[in-house]
């Protein structure tokens, strides 16, 4: 049985996570390999311009499943082999989402826990139901956020109430889930998927183009390196010519705009960045791939 669920009307697509049996756990089946695989047909279809991603049942996500946990604490796994199925398994699913260009709207209908949580702070819009909670309970089953969570939390909420969540593994409700962040929406549970579909609608009567190149500069806003434009070869002619068809001559265009500076690959920055980072002490699966690959 798949355990996404993809529904496509115009330039919406909705997923779904549709094994309610294991509370839509990301570990343990096929989740990490369809996640990989939806992302790479969006990028590539650029009639997709929104995605929408929910959870069936009454849970959004528990995150990894706790049974098939268990074999990680065989005295026979050694750390370099538990670290091996980090980066093929669930590491997997937050730098495809990385790289998609394209919004992603999540609506979380029901409790987010741990690397379920961790998910929803790979999306970039954030709506939930008034039953909705946020956990970062991986503390509390003595693991860590070995999904990128430590990384993408504090960009969610700020390190504080990262830091919070982080060591008590307490979960907060939707209410405090909106006063910090985390959601900008709480909707009552009948209201949550016609509310994400009525924003989706919004963004994808805008130029596909444009909202793709917007993502990613966002992503720059951040302050992380990133692959800028990468599909467009990072090619200054190449990305007016695109970026000002895409605006179909509205006043103006973008086409005459001169291409910033973070648009520029630096690699020899990249390689520094890279360097300090490992040396302050960052495992290499911190290191977002971006930047790595950056630095090749």
């Amino acid at each position: 049985m798949a355990f996404l669920t993809i529904e496509r009307d115009g330039a919406i697509l909705t997923v779904t996570m549709n094994q309610p049996e294991t509370r839509n756990a990301l570990t343990g089946n096929t989740a990490v390999a369809e996640f990989v695989q939806l992302c790479a047909d969006v990028r590539k279809d650029a009639g997709v311009k929104v995605v929408i991603l929910t959870g069936a049942g009454p849970i959004f996500s528990s995150g990894g499943n706790v049974k098939d946990m268990k074999r990680f604490f065989d005295d026979a796994l050694t750390p370099d082999l538990i670290r091996e199925e980090y980066r093929q398994g669930i590491q997997q699913i937050p730098l495809a989402l990385y790289e998609l260009d394209v919004p992603v709207i999540c609506a979380v209908n029901g409790p987010a826990i741990g690397a379920g949580l961790d998910l929803t702070c790979m999306c970039d819009i954030r709506i939930c139901s008034e039953t909705a909670t946020f956990a970062e309970s991986f503390v509390r089953v003595g693991i860590v956020p070995g999904d990128g969570g430590a990384w993408l939390l504090p960009r969610a909420v700020g390190m504080a109430k990262a830091a919070e969540m982080s060591f008590t593994g307490e979960a907060i409700s939707a209410q405090e889930a909106l006063a910090c962040g985390l959601v900008s929406r709480v909707v009552p549970a009948d209201q949550l998927l016609p509310t994400a579909r009525a924003l989706a609608e919004k963004i994808a009567a805008n130029p596909g183009a444009v909202m793709r190149m917007t993502k990613r500069l966002l992503r720059e806003g951040e302050g992380v390196a990133s692959r800028v434009l990468e599909t467009l070869g990072a090619d200054p002619q190449k990305i007016r010519t695109q970026v000002g068809a895409a605006s179909g001559g509205m006043g103006g265009g973008y086409g005459d705009v001169s291409v910033p500076s973070v648009w520029r690959t630096n690699r020899t920055q990249a390689a520094a960045r890279v360097d300090a980072l490992s040396s302050g002490g960052m495992d290499e699966l911190e290191i977002p791939a971006f930047l790595r690959k950056q630095a090749d």
